[in-house]
């Protein structure tokens, strides 16, 4: 093979059958062994794992990768699509490449600045002191730097396929500047989990940096989900438990619990099928029938699968409603399913319709619930 694409996990996953795909565990210096490739031998930062996330990936094939002409990397679940939206061959990798000096994702286009939208959601110190060091290290891509970061434009993910040579221009560039940083900022702030992998968020960015000043020609594609999340699934899984339980109050402590570990689990990316996002609105719907009759939904069904169902058709009610395009066969449902006025309450609180409009809404459908 010409080319070897690592697949970067720190969970067990189906594994394409396609032996271009090499499953390659990152952070392995601290985690339980799964079996695949790590990243913990030879020349490598895996105890950095939760600084760098999928970069010690990165960094240990730069270092421990002599023998492909092509190198690429992907996620466990996260794969580069061709046109026909089926993860690439190497056949098909091969023949792009001939053209092309990188393949990685469509850029993603931001509603404000990338400056903006980092100091909202990280440490923006970080952001700030890679810039400084930049302009120390590399002042040809300061300018760049400072003009995108006030763009609205980044790649995300890490995922690109390109020759090896390429691949190690790019890892030397970027590990000098991430080193330099990591040596003038705290990394231990206080912060949880998510929002310590600084270094992975910032790399995201920086290849669009990096791409823009050596002029590289890149071919930009779609990416594909292939199965859920692990922590997505997990979370569902003890969900239920819950649910079947009964236990509203330990749903809703183990959700918020959860999402200030990882905030990114309700991120379209990992919650493919919305139901974590259901799941929460149930838990609220539960939470505030118990406050305000001292029961709750969960007494008639506490079946997960069943609650997801119950509540996609109340929502897809609620949308008729708001479209005028509600049926007879809608208004029983709600009559039928014994759908009480606090669940209609809340699925109408969390449409992005105005206060106006969701007072208007909430009482035609209650007068039709209670007719």
């Amino acid at each position: 093979m010409k080319i070897k694409i690592f697949a970067l996990t720190h969970k067990k996953f189906e594994v394409p059958q396609d032996k271009m795909y090499q499953p390659l565990q990152v952070g392995r210096e601290e985690k339980e062994d799964l079996g695949y490739l790590c990243d913990n031998t030879g020349d490598n930062i895996s105890a950095e794992n939760c600084y760098y996330s999928e970069l010690t990936g990165l960094y240990w094939i730069w270092k421990n990768v002599h023998t492909y002409k092509y190198v690429g990397t992907c996620h466990y679940r996260r794969y580069l699509l061709n046109e026909q939206e089926k993860i690439f061959t190497e056949a098909e990798y091969l023949k792009l490449l001939k053209d092309y000096d990188l393949i990685t994702t469509k850029r993603v286009v931001l509603n404000n600045s990338y400056h903006y939208g980092f100091a909202t959601n990280h440490n923006i110190h970080a952001l700030d002191m890679t810039g400084e060091v930049i302009k120390e290290l590399y002042p040809e891509y300061y300018d760049t730097f400072v003009q995108l970061e006030n763009g609205t434009e980044t790649y995300f993910g890490n995922m690109i396929v390109t020759s090896k040579k390429w691949f190690d221009t790019y890892c030397e560039w970027l590990f000098h500047i991430f080193f330099e940083v990591q040596k003038r900022i705290c990394l231990e702030n206080g912060e949880d989990d998510y929002h310590k992998r600084v270094f992975g968020f910032i790399s995201e960015f920086l290849l669009l940096v990096w791409v823009r000043v050596n002029h590289l020609k890149v071919y930009e594609c779609k990416v594909g989900m292939l199965g859920e999340k692990a922590e997505t699934r997990e979370m569902k899984e003890q969900l239920a438990s819950y649910f079947f339980s009964m236990d509203v109050f330990g749903a809703k402590t183990y959700f918020a619990e959860m999402l200030k570990k990882r905030p990114d689990v309700l991120m379209e990316a990992s919650d493919i099928t919305g139901e974590l996002k259901l799941s929460m609105q149930i838990i609220a719907t539960m939470d505030q029938e118990l406050q305000r009759t001292g029961h709750c939904y969960l007494r008639k069904e506490n079946r997960f699968r069943e609650l997801i169902t119950l509540f996609t058709r109340l929502n897809a009610v609620i949308r008729a409603y708001l479209s005028g395009q509600v049926t007879e066969e809608d208004r029983r449902f709600l009559i039928e399913q014994s759908v009480s006025e606090t669940a209609v309450k809340v699925g109408v609180f969390i449409l992005p319709i105005s206060a106006e409009q969701k007072k208007k809404l909430e009482t035609e459908i209650l007068k039709d619930l209670n007719a």
